[in-house]
């Protein structure tokens, strides 16, 4: 587990970031190669909407956990809310930039969103995987304590360090990017059956939000409940799951109905 990878004079190069990075290329190769497949012409589109929806998410993501869980350090540590290699992202709020991002990319280039969001979505999920190895070796996104020998011991430099010490945490991010590869090749796999658009990338929020969900049991790097003994990324996921289940029918019944037309 390495925090900085190498030095450019004094200039750090961090894992974390490079991760990171890696995490948006493959994501975006992804994309590109699922678009191409389609033949529908996308694939022109996924660099720029690519580019435009990782800086948004970036954005987002930051954003989403400095008012959303750490608020009351922020709220007195203003200059230091840029400063992401600190640790800190979360991936819900990005995911919700982006894709936000992505809506308005495609109203404005005329593009049929649903099909877009469709094979966007395994390589979303793809990208949070990864996105998960440059949390381990940041030691953030980390579980609370295992209470026996079970669980990883970060190194004095990192967060989950200071916050329980030399204590064996619950792997919580090393499941969720594993648990984020089963989901991708679902993805992969349900796109291949017959389906309505868009159906795919509510199957994508669905299953990502009850893992998320679960596993926020495990996670140790913020505690403070806010709804009936919930965190705030359970409340979140609860959401989007009920609304996702109810899209995911509609979308279906509407091809159904659309289908009956046509004949």
């Amino acid at each position: 587990m390495h925090q900085y990878l190498f030095f450019i004079g004094q200039f750090p190069i961090r894992a974390y970031g490079l991760i990171i990075c890696l995490a948006i290329i493959c994501g975006g190769l992804t994309a590109y190669a699922l678009a191409k497949k389609e033949k529908n012409g996308y694939e022109v589109y996924i660099i720029d909407c690519g580019l435009y929806s990782a800086i948004a998410g970036l954005i987002g993501a930051r954003l989403w956990d400095v008012f959303f869980f750490d608020w009351a350090y922020y709220s007195h540590h203003l200059l230091q809310i840029p400063f992401v290699w600190q640790g800190g992202m979360a991936i819900q709020g990005g995911v919700a930039a982006g894709v936000l991002t992505a809506i308005a990319f495609c109203y404005y280039h005329h593009i049929d969103t649903w099909a877009f969001a469709d094979f966007f979505a395994p390589a979303i999920v793809l990208g949070q995987s990864i996105g998960r190895m440059a949390n381990l070796l940041n030691g953030d996104a980390f579980g609370h304590p295992t209470g026996s020998d079970f669980g990883i011991i970060y190194p004095s430099t990192t967060l989950a360090y200071h916050t329980y010490g030399a204590q064996p945490l619950w792997p919580a991010e090393v499941w969720e990017g594993q648990i984020n590869v089963i989901i991708f090749v679902l993805l992969l796999f349900f796109s291949t059956q017959k389906h309505a658009k868009g159906q795919v990338f509510v199957l994508y929020a669905i299953l990502y939000s009850i893992a998320r969900f679960f596993l926020e049991f495990l996670r140790g790097d913020y505690v403070n409940p806010v709804i009936g003994g919930l965190k705030s990324a359970q409340v979140t996921s609860l959401i989007v799951i009920c609304i996702g289940v109810i899209v995911f029918i509609t979308l279906g019944i509407m091809d159904k109905k659309k289908e009956k037309q046509h004949n």
